[in-house]
């Protein structure tokens, strides 16, 4: 029996159906594309929950339909960023929550662009004596009104479609800052640890944050593993806390036990 069809209203998706979604993209990145025969016997649900799962995912623009099923979409452009806002988000706000709780009162830490990071940033509520440093404004618009907190704003050319700033003045102004964490999140992640994005001027600007500080938090929801996307900015060795929903692929678990990452899974059953 198919107990898993619909999505919740309101508050976003159910957990049982952004779970089997991240899962049908982990296939379809792996094979290339899938079909909904398939797909239904594997995941032991309806084809018809399967063609309204490929139905969302394409309209995120994860996935391309095709009769039958699905493809991969093109790995050099990243979704827009209110698609972006919408993927996964009970998994941000509980990887939102966790993250926060890595950061002590006090502590000094780059924000840099992202949903995720943006979901961080909303679990600071109660914390004190922060200094954030972000190229996020929207970050800096969640933060600006904290009655405990020394907020900055990184300077250079902002990115309209999502408010990054960006570029060379961007990495000119972070360069001047040591910082205590860098919360770091990003588009896409290999098996083999290396964090990938799409945008060159973004990637320098995250590099930058990641090496003028202490020690570097990663926040990326399950659905970023095995996507595809052009530029590298760094591997697992340089991050220190991993926090996701799960991680199914044992290469991606061994890559961050190599590295001696600490990995921090907030799914109800990871």
């Amino acid at each position: 029996m198919d107990t898993a069809t619909g999505a919740g209203n309101g508050a976003g998706e159910s957990d049982i159906v952004s779970a089997r979604r991240a899962h049908i993209l982990q296939i379809a990145r792996s094979a290339g594309s899938v079909s909904v025969d398939d797909l239904a016997e594997r995941l032991a649900v309806t084809p018809q929950t399967i063609r309204k799962d490929l139905n969302v995912l394409a309209r995120q623009a994860l996935l391309s339909r095709v009769h039958g099923g699905a493809l991969v979409t093109s790995g050099v452009d990243n979704l827009a960023y209110d698609a972006r806002r919408t993927v996964a988000s009970q998994a941000k706000a509980r990887i939102g929550a966790a993250a926060a709780a890595l950061i002590p009162d006090g502590a000094s830490l780059f924000v840099n662009i992202g949903t995720t990071t943006e979901a961080v940033a909303a679990n600071f509520a109660h914390h004190r004596n922060l200094m954030v440093i972000s190229n996020n404004l929207n970050v800096v618009d969640t933060l600006s009104s904290h009655p405990a907190m020394e907020l900055v704003s990184v300077g250079g050319k902002v990115r309209t479609s999502d408010r990054a700033v960006v570029g060379a003045l961007a990495m000119r102004f972070i360069e001047n800052f040591r910082v205590d964490y860098a919360l770091i999140g990003i588009s896409a992640l290999d098996a083999d640890g290396s964090l990938l994005d799409f945008a060159i001027d973004e990637v320098e600007v995250s590099q930058t944050i990641i090496r003028n500080a202490r020690k570097v938090i990663l926040v990326a929801d399950s659905a970023k593993i095995g996507r595809s996307a052009p530029v590298r900015v760094c591997g697992m060795e340089a991050i220190d806390f991993f926090v996701t929903d799960r991680i199914a692929d044992p290469i991606l678990r061994a890559a961050c036990e190599r590295h001696g990452v600490n990995l921090i899974e907030t799914a109800p059953d990871a």
